[in-house]
């Protein structure tokens, strides 16, 4: 038939955290890099990076795979490394891929509460108190400040016109802008300020 293609698909099995079933592996960031900075192209065009690094689990391989614009979801799996543990949050949203959801640009909500996107950082995460704006294309205020393609921002003011802390992926902003993935959080955040660089993993079911 015309116009089919194959395209690797790669699973993980098993209970790692994200709950049963298999789930597809979409990207994996390292936060020391700019790979996967917020301004990055690879957030808003089809194109594979490190297409190897699918294969490879959840180490420090980034990558970017098909998956991000060609597999259709329930639910999508977060993870982040910082030091020696892997921790992971699922959130329910259907939609035809990632790509749909963040290459336009546009915010789209969620409600996971600060707690839990504070929870794939553990003990050491820290926000301010305010704002707590979350979803997929976040900005506080001007382009600036805090900002993340999949996250939450907050603010010490009680508005989201000046944020400078957030948890995320593909994050960026005034304050550590070499920081893309992970949780930065200065001025009055509610456990101290906190520059933590993290290894992101996604995954869909």
């Amino acid at each position: 038939m015309l116009g089919l293609r194959n395209i690797p698909v790669y699973c993980h099995m098993g209970v790692f955290g994200c709950g049963s079933g298999g789930w597809t592996p979409v990207m994996k960031t390292d936060g020391t890099k700019r790979t996967f900075h917020y301004s990055s192209r690879f957030w808003s065009d089809r194109k594979v990076y490190n297409l190897a690094g699918g294969k490879t689990g959840f180490d420090k391989q980034e990558t970017k795979l098909p998956s991000y614009w060609e597999t259709h979801f329930s639910k999508i799996c977060l993870g982040m490394r910082s030091g020696s543990t892997t921790r992971f949050v699922v959130i329910d949203r259907s939609a035809n891929s990632l790509y749909a959801l963040i290459a336009d640009g546009r915010y789209r909500a969620l409600s996971l509460g600060r707690n839990k996107w504070k929870s794939l950082i553990g003990p050491q995460a820290s926000l301010q108190r305010n704002c707590n704006k979350e979803g997929f294309n976040v900005v506080g205020g001007s382009s600036r400040n805090s900002k993340a393609r999949i996250g939450i921002i907050a603010n010490q003011e009680n508005d989201c016109l000046s944020c400078d802390s957030r948890i995320g992926f593909g994050t960026g902003g005034l304050h550590d802008d070499s920081n893309t993935c992970g949780n930065e959080a200065t001025y009055s955040p509610d456990n101290g300020n906190k520059h933590i660089k993290a290894m992101g993993y996604i995954l869909v079911q």
